[in-house]
């Protein structure tokens, strides 16, 4: 706790009240044009800080508000879509493993030598090499709706414009 003395408190006090005074003086010796300059120097300078402080960011807030307000309504929707289609895809019947296998291989086909399928029981393994990014996601269309298949683990780099290198680790089967 930081609470002055009694003693300390009045010394702070007396020290005030002699500068006032003493302002007071100088205040007092000074022409009617000087006093006026200097109101209107203050008046100037406490206005300034008025907008600085008050005045400009709240206008600021109010004037950024509508385009803020349509990015959240537009990632609201987003989110909403995003909602239901989690919820659609949880409503799909799992794919047996026989037949998740099959259509993971058939779709691995179709991206030629940019991909290799290993399938390890209720896990593939896609390794890439110079995937362009359309085979990419029309792969990852084909094995989430063909397959059942989801992405449990990526490691992607961009081996050059819209090109890429790296794996994808996916779960098949009933395992959500």
């Amino acid at each position: 706790m930081n609470t002055a003395s009694p003693p300390d408190s009045a010394k702070h006090l007396a020290t005030a009240r002699a500068a006032l005074r003493s302002a007071q003086a100088a205040w007092a010796t000074l022409a009617d044009r000087e006093r006026r300059l200097i109101t209107l120097g203050a008046a100037v300078l406490g206005a300034f800080l008025l907008w600085a402080v008050a005045i400009a960011p709240a206008w600021r807030t109010v004037s950024t508000a509508p385009a803020r307000l349509d990015a959240l309504a537009l990632q609201t929707q987003q989110m909403q879509s995003l909602a239901r289609e989690a919820v659609a895809l949880r409503a799909v019947a799992p794919v047996p493993l026989d037949q998740a296998q099959a259509a993971l291989a058939a779709a691995t086909e179709r991206l030629g030598g940019a991909g290799k399928l290993s399938l390890q029981g209720e896990r593939a393994l896609l390794t890439l090499k110079g995937a362009n990014s359309a085979q990419l996601s029309a792969w990852l269309a084909e094995t989430r709706a063909g397959a059942r298949a989801r992405v449990v683990e990526a490691t992607l780099t961009l081996a050059g414009p819209g090109v890429y290198d790296g794996s994808l680790t996916l779960a098949l089967g009933g395992g959500r």
